[in-house]
């Protein structure tokens, strides 16, 4: 449900650059972190259908599997062709080592 936190995964379970996609309500959502900093977006690319957990996180930018458009990971933005429609963003926070997120929007 919208406005609720939702345990997706420990901090251990996603290595410093790295992103893990999960399923959270039915919402594909991909998990980020970043020196330390979680992350959330949407986990399908906007340009194509494509996984963005399947891609490469380079500093705080996930680039897509398939046609290599890159996107801000705090924000979402489109930072590289063909991608021109931001990312859904939503909220995370970290409690006692647990990341949790919320799908009403982000922070």
């Amino acid at each position: 449900m919208a406005g609720e936190w939702h345990l997706v995964a420990s901090t251990d379970d996603i290595e410093e650059e790295d992103v893990l996609g999960v399923n959270v309500e039915g919402t594909a959502v991909a998990v980020y972190n970043v020196k330390g900093e979680f992350y959330a977006t949407e986990n399908i690319c906007t340009h194509a259908f494509a996984f963005l957990s399947e891609g490469v996180v380079i500093d705080d930018i996930i680039e897509c599997p398939v046609h290599q458009g890159r996107f801000h990971i705090p924000t979402g933005a489109p930072k590289g062709a063909p991608v021109s429609v931001a990312l859904a963003t939503y909220a995370t926070k970290v409690e006692d080592g647990n990341i949790y997120v919320r799908l009403d929007g982000g922070d």
